[in-house]
Protein backbone atom coordinates (compact mmCIF):
# COMPACT_ATOMS: atom_id res chain seq x y z
CA UNK A 1 0.00 0.00 0.00
CA UNK A 2 2.70 2.39 0.69
CA UNK A 3 4.70 1.61 -2.53
CA UNK A 4 1.71 2.46 -4.34
CA UNK A 5 1.33 5.46 -3.00
CA UNK A 6 4.91 6.46 -3.32
CA UNK A 7 4.94 5.53 -6.92
CA UNK A 8 2.04 7.21 -7.26
CA UNK A 9 3.71 10.21 -6.12
CA UNK A 10 6.61 9.91 -8.01
CA UNK A 11 4.23 9.60 -11.24
CA UNK A 12 2.66 12.82 -10.82
CA UNK A 13 5.91 14.94 -9.65
CA UNK A 14 7.60 13.60 -13.12
CA UNK A 15 4.57 15.43 -14.71
CA UNK A 16 5.83 18.49 -13.44
CA UNK A 17 9.47 18.37 -12.89
CA UNK A 18 10.86 16.89 -16.09
CA UNK A 19 9.09 19.92 -18.43
CA UNK A 20 11.18 22.23 -15.86
CA UNK A 21 14.20 20.27 -16.30
CA UNK A 22 14.29 20.95 -19.73
CA UNK A 23 13.08 24.24 -19.73
CA UNK A 24 15.75 25.40 -17.80
CA UNK A 25 18.13 23.31 -19.25
CA UNK A 26 17.37 24.97 -22.86
CA UNK A 27 17.00 28.36 -20.86
CA UNK A 28 20.14 28.49 -19.16
CA UNK A 29 22.03 26.60 -21.89
CA UNK A 30 20.64 29.60 -24.84
CA UNK A 31 21.54 32.69 -21.98
CA UNK A 32 24.60 31.77 -21.29
CA UNK A 33 25.63 31.53 -24.94
CA UNK A 34 26.41 27.64 -24.64
CA UNK A 35 28.77 27.99 -21.97
CA UNK A 36 29.32 24.65 -21.67
CA UNK A 37 31.44 24.76 -25.22
CA UNK A 38 32.57 27.98 -25.18
CA UNK A 39 34.31 28.18 -21.58
CA UNK A 40 35.13 23.80 -21.42
CA UNK A 41 38.70 24.78 -20.65
CA UNK A 42 37.99 27.42 -18.49
CA UNK A 43 36.04 24.56 -16.08
CA UNK A 44 38.93 22.19 -16.31
CA UNK A 45 41.20 25.24 -15.81
CA UNK A 46 38.98 26.79 -12.74
CA UNK A 47 39.73 22.94 -10.68
CA UNK A 48 43.66 24.07 -9.98
CA UNK A 49 43.33 27.55 -8.47
CA UNK A 50 44.99 27.23 -5.31
CA UNK A 51 43.19 28.59 -2.07
CA UNK A 52 44.54 30.11 1.53
CA UNK A 53 46.03 27.79 3.67
CA UNK A 54 43.68 25.94 5.19
CA UNK A 55 40.83 26.65 2.88
CA UNK A 56 38.41 24.14 0.52
CA UNK A 57 40.05 24.17 -2.95
CA UNK A 58 37.98 24.00 -6.19
CA UNK A 59 39.01 20.67 -6.43
CA UNK A 60 38.27 19.41 -3.26
CA UNK A 61 34.64 20.95 -3.62
CA UNK A 62 34.06 19.33 -6.71
CA UNK A 63 35.47 16.00 -5.29
CA UNK A 64 32.91 16.64 -2.45
CA UNK A 65 30.42 16.98 -4.70
CA UNK A 66 31.37 14.04 -7.16
CA UNK A 67 31.35 11.87 -3.77
CA UNK A 68 27.86 12.75 -3.29
CA UNK A 69 26.86 12.17 -6.98
CA UNK A 70 29.35 9.29 -7.96
CA UNK A 71 27.42 6.49 -5.80
CA UNK A 72 24.25 4.28 -7.05
CA UNK A 73 23.41 6.36 -9.10
CA UNK A 74 25.82 5.61 -11.56
CA UNK A 75 25.67 1.87 -11.15
CA UNK A 76 22.37 0.83 -10.30
CA UNK A 77 20.09 4.01 -10.75
CA UNK A 78 21.69 3.59 -14.60
CA UNK A 79 20.79 0.15 -14.48
CA UNK A 80 17.35 0.26 -13.77
CA UNK A 81 16.61 3.25 -16.31
CA UNK A 82 17.69 0.53 -18.99
CA UNK A 83 15.38 -2.11 -17.55
CA UNK A 84 12.91 0.12 -16.66
CA UNK A 85 12.80 2.55 -20.18
CA UNK A 86 15.11 0.23 -22.20
CA UNK A 87 18.41 1.37 -24.35
CA UNK A 88 16.50 4.20 -25.31
CA UNK A 89 16.64 6.25 -21.91
CA UNK A 90 20.49 6.58 -21.99
CA UNK A 91 20.32 8.92 -24.98
CA UNK A 92 17.72 11.09 -22.86
CA UNK A 93 20.20 10.75 -19.93
CA UNK A 94 23.00 12.59 -22.14
CA UNK A 95 20.83 14.97 -23.76
CA UNK A 96 19.97 16.30 -20.20
CA UNK A 97 23.37 16.09 -18.97
CA UNK A 98 24.75 18.21 -21.71
CA UNK A 99 21.86 20.79 -21.28
CA UNK A 100 21.54 20.16 -17.27
CA UNK A 101 25.06 21.56 -17.59
CA UNK A 102 24.30 25.14 -17.60
CA UNK A 103 21.09 24.59 -15.15
CA UNK A 104 24.67 23.55 -12.52
CA UNK A 105 26.70 26.14 -13.70
CA UNK A 106 23.99 28.66 -12.64
CA UNK A 107 22.86 27.79 -8.98
CA UNK A 108 27.33 26.58 -8.24
CA UNK A 109 27.80 30.52 -9.01
CA UNK A 110 24.88 31.68 -6.81
CA UNK A 111 26.08 29.87 -4.29
CA UNK A 112 29.56 30.91 -4.29
CA UNK A 113 28.14 34.77 -4.31
CA UNK A 114 25.62 34.32 -1.47
CA UNK A 115 27.72 31.93 0.61
CA UNK A 116 28.86 32.59 4.22
CA UNK A 117 32.12 32.68 6.19
CA UNK A 118 32.54 30.34 9.13
CA UNK A 119 34.19 30.96 12.31
CA UNK A 120 37.23 28.71 11.11
CA UNK A 121 37.40 31.00 8.08
CA UNK A 122 35.60 28.08 5.92
CA UNK A 123 33.08 28.97 3.75
CA UNK A 124 29.32 27.48 3.25
CA UNK A 125 26.26 28.00 1.66
CA UNK A 126 23.82 26.67 -0.92
CA UNK A 127 19.92 27.19 -2.22
CA UNK A 128 18.73 27.84 1.22
CA UNK A 129 21.07 30.37 1.27
CA UNK A 130 20.70 31.72 -2.15
CA UNK A 131 16.74 31.68 -1.72
CA UNK A 132 16.86 33.45 1.76
CA UNK A 133 19.66 36.40 0.69
CA UNK A 134 18.53 37.16 -2.82
CA UNK A 135 15.11 36.75 -2.79
CA UNK A 136 14.11 38.01 1.04
CA UNK A 137 12.87 34.93 1.96
CA UNK A 138 14.04 32.43 4.68
CA UNK A 139 11.17 30.55 5.52
CA UNK A 140 11.38 29.61 1.83
CA UNK A 141 15.23 28.72 2.45
CA UNK A 142 13.86 26.56 5.45
CA UNK A 143 11.64 24.70 3.42
CA UNK A 144 14.29 24.07 0.60
CA UNK A 145 17.16 22.83 3.74
CA UNK A 146 14.44 20.45 5.27
CA UNK A 147 13.70 18.95 1.73
CA UNK A 148 17.39 18.78 1.32
CA UNK A 149 18.11 17.40 4.79
CA UNK A 150 15.61 14.57 4.20
CA UNK A 151 16.38 13.72 0.97
CA UNK A 152 20.36 13.37 1.65
CA UNK A 153 20.78 12.62 4.97
CA UNK A 154 17.41 9.70 5.39
CA UNK A 155 16.49 9.50 2.39
CA UNK A 156 19.97 8.93 -0.54
CA UNK A 157 21.94 7.18 2.44
CA UNK A 158 19.20 5.25 3.25
CA UNK A 159 19.63 4.42 -0.27
CA UNK A 160 23.22 4.24 -0.43
CA UNK A 161 22.95 2.20 2.44
CA UNK A 162 21.01 -0.60 1.32
CA UNK A 163 22.89 -0.68 -2.55
CA UNK A 164 26.30 -1.54 -0.02
CA UNK A 165 24.47 -4.32 1.45
CA UNK A 166 22.72 -5.72 -1.68
CA UNK A 167 25.93 -5.99 -3.73
CA UNK A 168 27.05 -8.62 -0.98
CA UNK A 169 23.78 -10.91 -1.89
CA UNK A 170 26.33 -12.27 -4.12
CA UNK A 171 28.39 -13.68 -1.54
CA UNK A 172 25.88 -15.05 0.74
CA UNK A 173 23.30 -17.88 0.83
CA UNK A 174 19.74 -16.53 1.85
CA UNK A 175 21.24 -13.07 2.25
CA UNK A 176 17.99 -11.41 3.19
CA UNK A 177 17.27 -14.73 6.29
CA UNK A 178 20.45 -13.54 7.67
CA UNK A 179 21.81 -11.31 10.27
CA UNK A 180 24.51 -10.00 7.47
CA UNK A 181 22.30 -6.92 6.75
CA UNK A 182 22.59 -6.18 10.57
CA UNK A 183 26.14 -6.33 10.46
CA UNK A 184 27.11 -4.26 7.36
CA UNK A 185 24.53 -1.53 8.24
CA UNK A 186 26.23 -1.39 11.70
CA UNK A 187 29.98 -1.67 10.40
CA UNK A 188 29.07 1.64 7.83
CA UNK A 189 27.61 3.26 10.57
CA UNK A 190 30.78 3.25 12.78
CA UNK A 191 32.86 3.95 10.14
CA UNK A 192 30.53 6.92 8.92
CA UNK A 193 30.61 8.40 12.51
CA UNK A 194 33.74 8.33 12.62
CA UNK A 195 34.19 10.76 9.12
CA UNK A 196 31.04 12.84 10.10
CA UNK A 197 32.48 14.00 13.61
CA UNK A 198 36.18 14.83 11.88
CA UNK A 199 34.32 17.70 10.05
CA UNK A 200 34.35 19.10 6.04
CA UNK A 201 38.10 19.34 5.89
CA UNK A 202 38.57 15.26 6.77
CA UNK A 203 35.10 14.54 4.05
CA UNK A 204 37.61 17.04 1.52
CA UNK A 205 40.40 15.21 2.27
CA UNK A 206 38.87 11.78 1.66
CA UNK A 207 36.96 12.56 -1.27
CA UNK A 208 40.16 14.00 -2.73
CA UNK A 209 41.83 10.90 -3.04
CA UNK A 210 39.05 8.19 -3.08
CA UNK A 211 36.88 9.30 -5.54
CA UNK A 212 39.73 10.07 -8.67
CA UNK A 213 41.03 6.70 -8.06
CA UNK A 214 37.97 4.67 -8.28
CA UNK A 215 35.72 6.93 -10.52
CA UNK A 216 39.77 6.13 -13.39
CA UNK A 217 39.33 2.01 -12.19
CA UNK A 218 35.97 2.20 -13.03
CA UNK A 219 35.99 3.76 -16.35
CA UNK A 220 39.16 1.57 -17.27
CA UNK A 221 37.13 -1.32 -16.45
CA UNK A 222 34.24 -0.45 -19.57
CA UNK A 223 36.71 0.71 -21.63
CA UNK A 224 38.24 -3.30 -21.32
CA UNK A 225 35.00 -4.70 -21.69
CA UNK A 226 34.04 -2.45 -24.94
CA UNK A 227 37.25 -2.93 -26.72
CA UNK A 228 36.57 -6.62 -25.88
CA UNK A 229 33.37 -6.44 -27.74
CA UNK A 230 34.10 -3.41 -29.97
CA UNK A 231 31.99 -5.15 -32.77
CA UNK A 232 29.43 -5.05 -30.65
CA UNK A 233 29.82 -1.28 -29.79
CA UNK A 234 27.74 0.16 -33.26
CA UNK A 235 24.74 -2.17 -32.45
CA UNK A 236 24.41 -1.05 -28.96
CA UNK A 237 24.57 2.36 -30.02
CA UNK A 238 21.66 1.62 -33.11
CA UNK A 239 19.78 0.57 -30.21
CA UNK A 240 20.09 3.52 -27.85
CA UNK A 241 19.49 6.29 -30.69
CA UNK A 242 16.82 4.80 -31.98
CA UNK A 243 15.27 2.94 -28.99
CA UNK A 244 14.80 6.81 -27.80
CA UNK A 245 11.98 7.37 -29.91
CA UNK A 246 10.85 3.23 -30.43
CA UNK A 247 7.13 2.94 -29.37
CA UNK A 248 7.96 -0.92 -30.37
CA UNK A 249 10.74 -1.01 -27.52
CA UNK A 250 9.10 1.32 -25.24
CA UNK A 251 5.45 -0.96 -25.09
CA UNK A 252 7.19 -4.28 -24.25
CA UNK A 253 9.59 -2.55 -22.23
CA UNK A 254 8.77 -5.13 -18.93
CA UNK A 255 8.61 -1.99 -16.38
CA UNK A 256 7.27 0.25 -19.14
CA UNK A 257 6.20 3.59 -17.80
CA UNK A 258 3.62 4.12 -20.99
CA UNK A 259 4.96 5.95 -23.95
CA UNK A 260 7.31 8.45 -22.28
CA UNK A 261 9.23 5.41 -20.68
CA UNK A 262 12.62 6.39 -21.63
CA UNK A 263 12.24 10.14 -21.94
CA UNK A 264 11.02 9.55 -17.93
CA UNK A 265 13.60 7.08 -17.03
CA UNK A 266 16.63 8.76 -18.74
CA UNK A 267 15.43 12.74 -17.65
CA UNK A 268 15.34 11.21 -13.77
CA UNK A 269 18.15 8.60 -13.55
CA UNK A 270 20.37 11.19 -14.93
CA UNK A 271 19.10 13.82 -12.51
CA UNK A 272 19.43 11.43 -9.72
CA UNK A 273 22.90 10.80 -10.80
CA UNK A 274 24.28 14.63 -12.24
CA UNK A 275 22.32 16.35 -9.91
CA UNK A 276 22.25 19.32 -11.96
CA UNK A 277 19.71 21.65 -11.07
CA UNK A 278 18.76 19.65 -8.22
CA UNK A 279 20.27 22.15 -5.79
CA UNK A 280 22.75 19.97 -4.09
CA UNK A 281 26.24 20.35 -5.81
CA UNK A 282 26.16 23.95 -4.97
CA UNK A 283 26.26 23.10 -0.99
CA UNK A 284 29.94 21.76 -2.13
CA UNK A 285 30.58 24.29 -4.29
CA UNK A 286 29.91 27.15 -2.00
CA UNK A 287 32.87 25.53 0.71
CA UNK A 288 35.37 26.17 -2.03
CA UNK A 289 37.82 29.78 -1.82
CA UNK A 290 37.84 30.85 -5.13
CA UNK A 291 38.41 34.48 -6.39
CA UNK A 292 35.21 34.85 -8.87
CA UNK A 293 32.15 32.94 -8.37
CA UNK A 294 31.98 32.19 -12.00
CA UNK A 295 35.13 29.99 -11.36
CA UNK A 296 33.24 27.14 -9.17
CA UNK A 297 30.17 27.33 -11.55
CA UNK A 298 32.68 26.25 -14.14
CA UNK A 299 34.02 23.63 -11.90
CA UNK A 300 30.29 22.55 -11.38
CA UNK A 301 30.03 22.46 -15.28
CA UNK A 302 32.85 20.12 -15.77
CA UNK A 303 31.69 17.71 -13.07
CA UNK A 304 28.11 16.99 -14.77
CA UNK A 305 30.46 16.10 -18.04
CA UNK A 306 32.14 13.47 -15.31
CA UNK A 307 29.13 11.71 -14.18
CA UNK A 308 27.05 11.39 -16.80
CA UNK A 309 29.59 10.94 -19.95
CA UNK A 310 32.31 8.67 -18.13
CA UNK A 311 30.72 7.60 -15.29
CA UNK A 312 27.19 6.92 -16.23
CA UNK A 313 27.74 5.85 -19.89
CA UNK A 314 30.44 3.45 -18.54
CA UNK A 315 27.57 1.40 -16.52
CA UNK A 316 25.37 1.72 -20.03
CA UNK A 317 28.00 -0.12 -22.12
CA UNK A 318 28.90 -2.57 -19.13
CA UNK A 319 25.27 -3.90 -18.91
CA UNK A 320 24.13 -3.39 -22.44
CA UNK A 321 27.71 -5.82 -24.11
CA UNK A 322 26.81 -7.74 -21.36
CA UNK A 323 23.33 -9.04 -23.61
CA UNK A 324 21.50 -10.41 -20.19
CA UNK A 325 17.73 -10.79 -20.17
CA UNK A 326 16.29 -7.49 -18.79
CA UNK A 327 13.29 -9.29 -17.48
CA UNK A 328 15.33 -10.79 -14.78
CA UNK A 329 14.03 -10.06 -11.29
CA UNK A 330 16.86 -9.44 -9.68
CA UNK A 331 18.46 -5.95 -7.56
CA UNK A 332 20.49 -3.88 -9.98
CA UNK A 333 23.68 -4.02 -8.38
CA UNK A 334 23.60 -7.92 -9.14
CA UNK A 335 22.71 -7.79 -12.40
CA UNK A 336 25.29 -5.24 -12.72
CA UNK A 337 27.89 -7.68 -10.81
CA UNK A 338 26.49 -10.55 -13.34
CA UNK A 339 27.04 -8.44 -16.37
CA UNK A 340 30.46 -7.84 -15.81
CA UNK A 341 30.77 -11.63 -14.46
CA UNK A 342 29.65 -12.36 -18.49
CA UNK A 343 32.89 -10.49 -19.66
CA UNK A 344 35.78 -11.26 -16.94
CA UNK A 345 34.62 -13.96 -15.08
CA UNK A 346 34.15 -13.94 -11.06
CA UNK A 347 36.85 -11.56 -10.35
CA UNK A 348 34.19 -8.86 -12.13
CA UNK A 349 31.80 -9.79 -9.13
CA UNK A 350 33.92 -8.27 -6.83
CA UNK A 351 35.23 -5.72 -8.78
CA UNK A 352 32.01 -4.20 -8.63
CA UNK A 353 31.67 -4.94 -5.09
CA UNK A 354 34.61 -2.72 -4.05
CA UNK A 355 33.28 -0.12 -6.23
CA UNK A 356 29.89 0.11 -4.56
CA UNK A 357 31.75 -0.33 -1.33
CA UNK A 358 33.69 2.81 -2.14
CA UNK A 359 31.51 4.86 -4.04
CA UNK A 360 28.60 4.59 -1.38
CA UNK A 361 30.60 5.45 1.43
CA UNK A 362 32.08 8.43 -0.35
CA UNK A 363 28.65 8.92 -0.97
CA UNK A 364 27.50 8.51 2.46
CA UNK A 365 29.54 11.45 3.25
CA UNK A 366 29.35 13.96 0.33
CA UNK A 367 25.85 13.79 1.02
CA UNK A 368 25.83 14.36 4.91
CA UNK A 369 28.40 17.40 4.17
CA UNK A 370 25.27 18.75 1.88
CA UNK A 371 22.80 17.93 4.83
CA UNK A 372 25.16 19.85 7.37
CA UNK A 373 25.33 22.82 5.88
CA UNK A 374 21.69 23.15 5.79
CA UNK A 375 20.92 21.96 9.30
CA UNK A 376 23.85 24.87 9.97
CA UNK A 377 20.92 27.61 8.16
CA UNK A 378 18.10 26.34 10.18
CA UNK A 379 19.96 26.54 13.65
CA UNK A 380 23.71 27.04 13.80
CA UNK A 381 24.19 25.06 17.34
CA UNK A 382 26.41 22.53 18.34
CA UNK A 383 24.27 20.90 20.45
CA UNK A 384 21.53 20.54 17.38
CA UNK A 385 24.31 19.61 15.20
CA UNK A 386 25.23 16.17 17.13
CA UNK A 387 21.68 15.04 17.77
CA UNK A 388 21.59 15.53 13.57
CA UNK A 389 25.23 13.34 13.15
CA UNK A 390 23.88 10.65 15.84
CA UNK A 391 20.04 10.42 13.21
CA UNK A 392 22.46 10.34 9.94
CA UNK A 393 24.04 7.39 11.44
CA UNK A 394 20.84 5.80 12.89
CA UNK A 395 19.86 6.17 8.95
CA UNK A 396 23.18 4.15 7.63
CA UNK A 397 22.23 1.72 9.67
CA UNK A 398 18.33 1.28 8.78
CA UNK A 399 19.39 1.51 5.19
CA UNK A 400 20.94 -1.51 5.10
CA UNK A 401 17.74 -3.67 6.32
CA UNK A 402 15.22 -1.49 4.20
CA UNK A 403 13.63 -3.05 0.95
CA UNK A 404 14.54 -1.47 -2.58
CA UNK A 405 11.51 0.02 -3.51
CA UNK A 406 11.04 1.82 -0.66
CA UNK A 407 14.28 3.32 -0.74
CA UNK A 408 13.90 4.34 -4.26
CA UNK A 409 10.81 5.86 -4.12
CA UNK A 410 11.71 7.80 -0.81
CA UNK A 411 14.88 8.99 -2.43
CA UNK A 412 12.82 10.24 -6.10
CA UNK A 413 10.30 11.68 -4.05
CA UNK A 414 12.82 14.08 -1.83
CA UNK A 415 14.68 15.09 -5.52
CA UNK A 416 11.97 15.73 -7.30
CA UNK A 417 10.63 18.32 -4.85
CA UNK A 418 14.15 20.08 -4.20
CA UNK A 419 14.64 20.14 -8.30
CA UNK A 420 11.11 21.73 -8.63
CA UNK A 421 11.66 24.23 -6.08
CA UNK A 422 15.34 24.81 -7.07
CA UNK A 423 14.95 25.27 -10.93
CA UNK A 424 12.05 27.29 -10.02
CA UNK A 425 14.69 29.90 -8.11
CA UNK A 426 17.39 29.99 -10.29
CA UNK A 427 14.88 30.48 -13.23
CA UNK A 428 13.63 33.67 -11.21
CA UNK A 429 17.43 34.80 -10.01
CA UNK A 430 19.87 33.00 -12.43
CA UNK A 431 20.23 36.72 -14.20
CA UNK A 432 22.86 37.30 -10.65
CA UNK A 433 24.58 34.52 -12.39
CA UNK A 434 24.46 36.02 -15.68
CA UNK A 435 25.92 39.10 -14.67
CA UNK A 436 28.44 37.51 -12.92
CA UNK A 437 29.36 35.76 -15.81
CA UNK A 438 29.72 38.64 -18.41
CA UNK A 439 31.63 40.08 -15.55
CA UNK A 440 34.27 37.22 -15.46
CA UNK A 441 34.71 36.92 -19.48
CA UNK A 442 34.91 41.36 -19.54
CA UNK A 443 38.11 40.87 -17.43
CA UNK A 444 39.35 37.69 -19.28
CA UNK A 445 39.18 40.03 -22.17
CA UNK A 446 40.80 42.79 -20.73
CA UNK A 447 43.95 40.56 -20.01
CA UNK A 448 43.04 40.29 -16.06
CA UNK A 449 43.00 37.06 -13.90
CA UNK A 450 39.26 37.44 -12.98
CA UNK A 451 38.47 38.82 -9.20
CA UNK A 452 35.03 39.46 -8.03
CA UNK A 453 33.59 42.29 -6.08
CA UNK A 454 29.72 42.04 -5.53
CA UNK A 455 29.34 45.83 -5.97
CA UNK A 456 30.30 45.50 -9.81
CA UNK A 457 27.28 43.43 -10.63
CA UNK A 458 25.07 46.19 -8.28
CA UNK A 459 24.73 44.10 -5.55
CA UNK A 460 25.35 44.93 -2.13
CA UNK A 461 23.91 42.25 -0.13
CA UNK A 462 26.67 39.25 0.10
CA UNK A 463 28.63 38.15 3.28
CA UNK A 464 32.15 37.51 1.49
CA UNK A 465 32.25 39.40 -1.50
CA UNK A 466 31.66 43.12 -0.75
Amino acid sequence: MVITILRAMNKYLSIVLIPLLITAGIYFTLRTKFVQIRLFKDSIKSLFHKPKTGSVSPFQSLMISMASRIGVGQIAGITLAIVAGGPGAIFWMWIMAVLGCTSAFVESTLAQIYKVKNKDGSFRGGPAYYISKAMHKKYLGIIFACLLIGGYAYGFNMLQSYQLSSSLEYYIDNYNNTIYPLLVGLGLAVVTALVIWGGTHRIAFISEYIVPIMSIAYVMLSIFIIGKNINKVPSVLHSIFSEAFSIRAIMTSPFSAGVLAPLVHGVKRGLFSNEAGMGSAPNAAASADVKHPVNQGLAQLFSVFIDTMLICSSTAFIVLLSGLDRTQKISQILFVQKSVKSQIGSLGVHLIAFAILTFAFTSIIGNYCYAESNVLFIKNNKVVLNIFRVTCVLAVFLGAQVRSNLAWNISDIFMSLMAIMNILVIMRIGKIALKALDDYIKQKKQGKLPEFKAKDIGLEDTDVWN
